[in-house]
């Protein structure tokens, strides 16, 4: 199953290949151990308001949402050893750095999740 993320306000899709992390196990590795993400590759952590690039080796970007997946502050190219967060977040994209820029997302942006195993998976954060 493929898991991507569509930007409906802007009708493109912001993330090809997303790993959903939505349990504990997953959220606290995250992307450690990587070596970087390629454009198009991401990771969605469902309800989460914060994240860290401890032991990161990599920059990345991060969109911070609502439960609703409406973008409420972009955090572009977060360098290791950083932590960044959003008041209100629930949904945190982390993507590959350089891709907010590039797909132009911005701060109101709707986004959801479809799951290519058939239907709309715009399960949103409850």
């Amino acid at each position: 199953m493929t898991t991507r993320i569509i930007n409906r306000t802007r009708d493109n899709v912001v993330c090809e290949r997303t790993e959903v992390a939505a349990n504990l196990v997953r959220r606290v590795r995250g992307l450690l151990g990587r070596s970087g993400l390629e454009p198009g590759q991401g990771m969605l952590f469902r309800g989460e308001s914060s994240i860290h690039s401890a032991f990161m080796r990599f920059e990345f970007d991060a969109v911070f949402m609502d439960r609703d997946l409406s973008v409420l502050k972009l955090a572009p190219r977060i360098a290791p050893w950083r932590v960044r967060g959003a008041k209100k977040a629930r949904n945190v994209l982390e993507l590959s750095a350089g891709e907010i820029e590039r797909l132009g997302i911005q701060v109101g942006d709707q986004l959801t999740v479809i799951d290519d195993s058939g239907g709309d998976g715009d399960d949103r954060q409850q």
